[in-house]
């Protein structure tokens, strides 16, 4: 008998329990829909843009000023794509230019670069602190400084409305950046694998491309 009497009372303390933790429940819900809703907004304020592109981009358009607007295109058409990859506004010439231009900056700084780094992290010469801080100041120059500077250069040596005077452009805003990015990934490596591969001989060349890169190659 004791044995009943203190389940059943165990199971009406039970009870009485769960009463509050549902209202606490239903109050801590209530108290964040404004955090929801200021979440909704949040997100409605983030995807808008993405949405009203993709409804500009299907609308025709006679139809894209037209009052009231319309949110969802009544007749969705693919004539502005066409227009912009095979019309007469093509931007398929535009992206060939920037690969080509691209490619080339890349390339050209990466063969630059790779060596410059190498030689600013463990060869010891003359100058070595000054050639540093030069690299590292050509950083702090405005572009729009040398808009001017790099027309009247182009226009002596011939290289206006060419991929070679826009790709030697890039090459001098890219290869600053990428010597000293790269330093620090050459310090990384330990000099004792480099010391290991000159004492077999192997040289400066031989050891940068068999011990240095590999080890360097994520951040190249």
């Amino acid at each position: 008998v004791a044995e009943r009497v203190t389940r059943t009372e165990s199971q009406t303390r039970v009870r009485r329990d769960a009463v509050p933790r549902k209202r606490k429940a239903r109050r801590f819900s209530l108290r964040r829909v404004p955090f929801y809703f200021l979440i909704a907004l949040i997100f409605v304020y983030t995807v808008f843009p993405f949405y009203w592109a993709i409804r500009s981009a299907l609308t025709a358009q006679g139809d894209l000023f037209r009052t009231p607007v319309q949110y969802i295109p009544l007749e969705p058409t693919l004539a502005n794509y066409r227009e912009v990859i095979f019309g007469a506004s093509s931007i398929v010439p535009n992206i060939w230019s920037s690969v080509v231009v691209a490619t080339g900056a890349t390339l050209l700084t990466m063969l630059f670069a790779v060596p410059a780094a190498y030689a600013l992290a463990r060869l010891r010469y003359p100058a070595k602190r000054a050639s540093g801080f030069y690299v590292l100041a050509t950083q702090m120059l405005p572009p729009v400084g040398l808009i001017i500077p790099y027309y009247l250069v182009l226009q002596k040596i011939g290289g206006l409305d060419s991929y070679s005077g826009l790709t030697l452009i890039y090459l001098t805003f890219s290869l600053p950046f990428a010597v000293w990015l790269m330093v620090s990934y050459f310090e990384d490596v330990p000099l004792e694998m480099e010391e290991a591969a000159l004492l077999d001989r192997a040289g400066r060349l031989r050891t940068l491309w068999y011990v240095i890169l590999p080890q360097v190659r994520g951040g190249i």
